[in-house]
């Protein structure tokens, strides 16, 4: 009588693997968050039977107290270092390694995120600063894009992108903190500037007067 053999892990069906450990493996590698549906198409199961398995990872690596979670984040699923473990990470990664935004890019950032889709005219009449420096840093990292024109200026608009949700740590916009205790002072200073800032041309040699340096 024959005797049955299984198979290496290497030359079985994605629908034969177990799928917790292949969760596991496939987010391991990812460089940006995985979706459900995309998971649960490359492994050949339900979708729900994908979303249940990544919760209740989430759910073990928490109760276990692991150095790691996952967390869905952006519309998919991603491992992250946990915070009270952000000293040891830090002392690995960002001991003068890692390029960080600037003040300059970081509040420009913030006046995106919270007025998008807005212009850079609109951002600069809200900082009181030209902004075209720090907008071309936030293009060029990924975290804002282009979203359109304005209808009445044909001024290019720009919002955030999948990837600023991601290095924030936010499912959607919804997340971002209430930011009614500072409207008050941003609408003073939008008012008072707004009608002297020009629309300024990105690509264009840098105009004079104040303005960011660029990161």
């Amino acid at each position: 009588m024959s005797e049955t053999t299984e198979l290496p892990p290497g030359l079985r069906g994605a629908a034969d693997l177990d799928l917790k450990p292949a969760l596991e493996a496939m987010l391991m590698v990812v460089d940006e968050p995985a979706t459900e549906e995309h998971l649960a198409k490359l492994l050949e199961r339900p979708k729900r039977q994908v979303a249940d398995a990544l919760r209740e990872l989430a759910d073990e690596y928490t109760v276990q107290g692991r150095g790691f979670e996952l967390r869905y984040v952006a519309g998919g699923w991603r491992f992250y270092t946990r915070a009270e473990y952000a000293p040891a990470v830090e002392r690995l990664v960002l001991d003068g390694q890692t390029a960080r935004l600037t003040q300059a890019a970081l509040e420009t950032l913030a006046v995106v995120a919270y007025r998008q889709p807005v212009s850079r005219s609109r951002v600069s009449a809200v900082r009181g600063v030209n902004c075209d420096g720090v907008m071309r840093t936030l293009l060029q990292r990924g975290l804002v894009e282009e979203a359109g024109t304005e209808p009445e200026t044909g001024a290019i608009l720009y919002r955030t992108t999948n990837y600023f949700l991601e290095r924030m740590g936010l499912r959607g916009l919804d997340e971002l903190p209430e930011l009614a205790p500072f409207l008050p002072e941003a609408e003073a200073i939008e008012a008072e500037t707004q009608e002297g800032v020009p629309s300024f041309d990105p690509d264009a040699p840098d105009a004079p007067g104040a303005q960011d340096a660029d990161d």
